[in-house]
């Protein structure tokens, strides 16, 4: 295992195996974050499609520092924390769905779905993170049942294992917006393709919005 100063950062081999089995696993279930990445490439090209999954890696390092420092487990126990950010994400999907019809349809490359430039667009893929509380639980839930109970250092541990977690997802939605974009460049010709494609996808974020509205804390 990987030691600083005899400090263990990750769990005994057959622990983080199946760490790394069960994590690759719920990151390609597809989510608000695949979505995002998803719509971003299909209107946008290859590079928007990147940018809004490095953003959705970046807002998954949020919630794991706060799983870290123990600020999840207040949101954990605090309902009207919880609905606060659950109706604040809620709301921040229900815009990007509404300015996804908004906007004009056009070839991969031409267009900027819900952000233009690619520092706006990193940042609305952040948020659509950073504002799920879902996420912030799912860390704070998930990630400590593969940490070695006999780890002198758990929170590092919790670390580690959230970091790689997150590559893995951030490598995933880059595949799939790669896949996307591909695909979008190939369809690019047929003039119904875009128009379908942002209707789908501002239907799946609405349709995200309301499954987040209904969600309840476990």
């Amino acid at each position: 295992m990987i030691e600083i100063g005899g400090i263990a950062l990750l769990p005994e081999w057959p622990l983080f195996l199946g760490f790394v089995v069960a994590g690759l696993a719920l990151n390609i279930v597809p989510g608000a974050d695949m979505t995002f990445v998803i719509a971003s490439a299909a209107r946008g090209g290859r590079r928007d499609g990147i940018i809004a999954a490095l953003g959705i890696g970046a807002g998954a390092l949020v919630h794991l520092l706060a799983a870290v420092l123990g600020l999840s487990a207040i949101l954990a126990s605090s309902p009207a924390a919880f609905d606060v950010i659950k109706w604040a994400g809620a709301s921040y999907l229900l815009w990007l769905a509404f300015s996804m019809l908004r906007a004009r349809s056009a070839p991969p490359g031409e267009a900027r779905p819900a952000g233009g430039t690619g520092w706006r667009l990193f940042r609305a893929a952040m948020l659509v993170n950073i504002l799920n509380p879902k996420v912030a639980l799912f860390f704070l839930a998930f990630l400590p049942q593969f940490v070695d109970p006999a780890a002198s250092a758990p929170a590092l541990q919790i670390l580690f294992l959230g970091l790689w977690f997150d590559l893995v997802g951030t490598l995933v939605n880059v595949g799939v917006a790669v896949a996307t974009a591909g695909a979008a460049a190939r369809l690019r010709h047929v003039s119904w393709v875009g128009r379908a494609a942002r209707w789908i996808a501002a239907t799946a974020m609405a349709a995200l919005a309301v499954q987040l509205v209904l969600s309840e804390r476990r």
